[in-house]
C-alpha cells in the first residue's frame, strides 16, 4: 500500500478522467487549474506511469484508462456505503430468519407497516429451510413452520393456515369450473415433493371422501413458489396455503375452489433464544408480528 496516494489526489484523477481539460476539472473541484496539473503530475511520479496524453485536450493513456474505472468504483462504493451508514445511525439492526417462501409471500408485504410504526428497527431478512443455532453468525429471531417443538428456545404460536385448491381463470376457462371435488381428478394437478409438512393431494381427496389411487399430475415441484407460479400460468391446479396466495386471490389471478375446511397440519411459530424475547427491540418486533399474525388467523379461519 506504499503507492496509495492521498484521497484528494485520487479525487482529482477521477474528475480529470471525465473532463477534456484541466480547467474544466478544476472548476468541478473548486481548485485552480495549476493545482489539478500539479496533483496529477505527482500521481504519475508516484506510480511511475503516464496517465494522460497532454495536448489541447486531455486523453487517457492505456494505463490511465485501466485505472480510471477502478478509482471511479472506489468513490462510488464509498459514497453509497457512507450514505447507508448515515441512514442507519441510531437504528437497531434485527436479523430475522425464515423460509424463503414465507418471507416472499407473507412477511415482505407486511414489513412496510413495521417501518412506519417502528422506524428505529432495521430488519435484516435472511432465509433458510435449515435449523439454526442462534450463534453470533445466525439470526436474532426466527419464524419457523412446524409443530412448535423447539426445546430450550422461546417459541410462540403465530397462526395456522387453511389448505385449498387454487386455479387461474385461464385454466378454468379451458377446463370449466368444477362442480364437485371429484371432478378435479380429470384436471392437471400441480404437486409438491418434500416432507410431510408439504400439502398433499391424496390427503385432501381423502378429506373430501374421494379415493384417488391415481392423480393426473401435470408437473411435480420442489418449491412452493414455483408451484404457485405454475398455477398462475395456467399449467394446473395447486394445493395452496392461504398465507401464500393472499395477493393472488385478492387481485383475482387465482381462484379458490371449494370451501372445504382443511387446516394445515403445521403452523408458524416465532422463535428466539430463551430470555432474549424481553430485549426492547425484539419485544417490539415480536408484538408487531403477533398482532399481524392474529389478524391473518382471523382472515384464514
Amino acid at each position: 500500500m506504499r503507492d496509495l496516494p492521498p484521497t484528494a489526489t485520487l479525487r482529482t484523477f477521477e474528475a480529470a478522467t471525465r473532463h477534456t481539460t484541466f480547467t474544466s476539472a478544476a472548476e468541478e473541484l473548486c481548485i485552480t487549474q495549476s493545482a489539478v496539473s500539479h496533483q496529477l503530475k505527482n500521481l504519475e511520479e508516484l506510480w511511475g506511469l503516464q496517465l494522460f496524453e497532454r495536448g489541447r485536450t486531455l486523453n487517457l493513456t492505456p494505463a490511465g484508462a485501466a485505472l480510471a474505472p477502478l478509482v471511479r468504483e472506489f468513490f462510488g462504493k464509498l459514497d453509497t456505503t457512507l450514505s447507508s451508514l448515515r441512514e442507519q445511525k441510531g437504528r437497531i439492526r434485527l436479523r430475522v430468519n425464515t423460509t424463503y417462501s414465507f418471507a416472499l409471500k407473507w412477511l415482505l408485504p407486511r414489513l412496510p407497516s413495521l417501518a412506519r410504526l417502528h422506524p428505529e428497527i432495521l430488519v435484516t431478512l435472511e432465509s433458510t429451510d435449515q435449523a439454526i443455532g442462534f450463534t453470533k453468525a445466525d439470526a436474532d429471531v426466527a419464524i419457523r413452520f412446524g409443530h412448535g417443538n423447539y426445546p430450550t428456545l422461546h417459541s410462540e404460536f403465530m397462526f395456522r393456515e387453511q389448505l385449498f385448491p387454487v386455479a387461474s381463470p385461464a385454466l378454468l376457462q379451458r377446463f370449466g369450473l368444477p362442480d364437485e371435488p371429484a371432478e378435479l381428478l380429470r384436471y392437471p394437478l400441480l404437486t409438491r415433493d418434500g416432507a410431510d409438512l408439504v400439502p398433499k393431494w391424496d390427503v385432501w381427496f381423502k378429506l373430501v371422501g374421494i379415493r384417488a389411487d391415481r392423480l393426473h399430475e401435470s408437473v411435480r415441484f420442489a418449491d412452493t413458489n414455483m408451484t404457485i407460479e405454475a398455477a398462475l400460468l395456467g399449467q394446473g391446479i395447486a394445493l395452496a396455503r392461504s398465507g401464500h396466495v393472499e395477493k393472488e386471490m385478492g387481485n383475482g389471478s387465482l381462484v379458490r375452489l371449494f370451501d372445504v375446511p382443511f387446516p394445515s397440519p403445521a403452523a408458524y411459530y416465532f422463535v428466539c433464544p430463551e430470555g432474549t424475547e424481553r430485549q426492547p427491540h425484539i419485544a417490539t418486533f415480536r408484538h408487531w408480528l403477533l398482532e399481524e399474525s392474529h389478524q391473518a388467523q382471523l382472515s384464514y379461519g
